[in-house]
């Protein structure tokens, strides 16, 4: 990536990187989508509810014993938050809200913040999965319509693909810079996943190894993803939910992707611009203004009544988003770390504490905006790419050595892949803590369960059996979404 203090490489990264960010999110949402969410299905989800814990590092303090790694953890996802997750839902969120109505950036991340934290300080998880539902839907109906709008625009599939390649900005010349044709020019493996190892802006043992451990990372060991699953009804529905989702990460190459390249086509002078002076009098921003592509096409393209359904799919996607970090990072604060300092602390002050914490964690994230706004050339995809690749590797390695290395610890009872089902006794290796039992709730203590009434709590909790006929019913649709998965493969290879 150029470095944002020079003029000259901050013209060439806005356009060469126009091209490269679209492709790599195509080889993204094919590599990690199906492939990746069912890896989640039977190899973490099980441990999860086998061992039943709350939290992903909770699962790692069972597994290696001791405090200092599920702190760690805990502290690191907690900064991945604001540096990534949160910052990069607000930015972007906040660009297309600006463009509908015209108001200053900081004033649209106010009004995203607002209606977000409705849904998120007021309620827990099951409003946030309830939430989540509703807006999936909308999602799918406005990105799929907007879908058509773009393809019709273009004149179909063939057009698109022959237009995109002579996508070429106007004005290439001024500022007194020498803009090389390589910035500006669409690549020729544009719609190809797998480009050239030493040639291609993505490499393919970048999209082979590094994509996979990405996605393994965030689909297997994110606190977001992991929480959903444990709270399935049974293995069953976990598994299920995890197929439809990988079905789901198929359709963005369509719904997302394209349209955002069919935006270059329509759009060329602005989404491909390469002068810093021409960027500014079209977006108001001199390092690119690729950001913009998708808004841009929902606002000119669509029609009246329409236009506000997309709008309502933009700001329901990232409420989403945004309601699922602010709920997973509550609870790993809270339990990780919030119990560590206050361990008589109360079922109320940890409710209390958890909110207070969401608080925070907002405003530290809008103060990390502008550094999100010039990073890595301006280019979102790029900056929320390189810190995944940065932090997410050495997590994922974790988790797998937890998962399927019997020799690192002891007492791994249903706490590794081969032992999953096993009925033995496990003594953990670091016994809960309980917190002071006289600790003031401000509530009534209930009835206490009779050992028989604790023992079917906790087989309940940490079943993992199936009824055979849902189980061949999942598994059958595991095999078939691998094979949608390999034809996508296939295809733009």
């Amino acid at each position: 990536m150029a470095s944002t203090a020079s003029s000259s490489a901050s013209a060439a990264s806005s356009s060469a990187s126009t091209a490269s960010s679209e492709l790599s999110a195509l080889s993204e949402n094919i590599n990690n989508a199906a492939d990746i969410s069912v890896i989640v299905i039977y190899f973490v989800v099980v441990i999860a509810v086998g061992v039943w814990v709350v939290t992903t590092t909770e699962y790692l303090r069972k597994r290696f014993g001791g405090q200092r790694l599920q702190i760690y953890l805990s502290v690191l996802y907690l900064f991945i938050c604001v540096i990534l997750r949160i910052s990069a839902n607000i930015f972007s969120g906040a660009i297309f809200i600006k463009l509908a109505f015209g108001l200053d950036l900081y004033l649209s991340i106010f009004v995203l913040l607002a209606i977000t934290a409705v849904f998120t300080i007021t309620g827990g998880l099951a409003s946030v999965i309830y939430t989540d539902t509703l807006q999936a839907v909308i999602m799918l109906a406005g990105s799929f319509i907007l879908m058509v709008f773009a393809f019709i625009e273009v004149g179909g599939y063939e057009n698109f693909t022959e237009k995109y390649m002579n996508a070429i900005p106007s004005v290439i010349e001024g500022d007194n810079l020498t803009i090389s044709p390589s910035c500006y020019t669409p690549r020729p493996d544009s719609f190809h996943i797998f480009r050239d190892a030493v040639t291609g802006d993505i490499p393919w043992p970048g999209t082979i190894f590094g994509m996979v451990t990405t996605g393994m990372w965030y689909w297997c060991t994110d606190q977001v993803i992991v929480q959903r699953c444990i709270c399935g009804k049974n293995m069953s529905h976990v598994k299920a939910a995890c197929i439809v989702c990988g079905y789901l990460k198929l359709l963005p190459i369509f719904f997302m992707v394209m349209p955002g390249m069919i935006s270059r086509i329509l759009y060329t002078d602005m989404v491909a611009c390469v002068l810093p002076s021409e960027c500014v009098k079209q977006c108001g921003v001199d390092i690119g203004c690729t950001n913009y592509a998708y808004p841009m096409l929902v606002l000119k393209l669509m029609p009246m009544g329409l236009r506000g359904l997309m709008l309502s799919v933009m700001v329901a996607s990232l409420i989403s988003s945004l309601t699922s970090i602010f709920n997973s990072a509550s609870t790993l604060f809270t339990l990780d770390l919030y119990t560590k300092m206050r361990k008589k602390a109360s079922e109320r002050k940890l409710l209390i504490a958890g909110r207070l914490f969401v608080t925070v964690l907002i405003v530290t994230s809008i103060l990390w905006v502008p550094i999100v706004q010039v990073s890595q050339g301006g280019q979102l995809i790029h900056y929320t790419e390189s810190i995944s690749s940065y932090l997410g590797p050495p997590i994922a390695a974790v988790f797998l050595l937890a998962i399927f290395c019997k020799r690192v610890n002891e007492q791994l009872y249903r706490l590794c892949w081969t032992l999953r089902n096993s009925e033995e006794e496990r003594i953990d290796l670091d016994a809960e803590e309980k917190r002071d039992e006289g600790a003031d709730d401000g509530t009534e203590d209930g009835p206490k369960l009779t050992k028989e009434e604790e023992e079917v709590l906790k087989k309940k909790l940490t079943d993992t059996s199936e009824e055979p006929f849902w189980r061949n019913v999942v598994n059958t649709n595991v095999i078939v979404l691998l094979a949608v998965a390999v034809f996508f493969y296939g295809y733009f290879g």
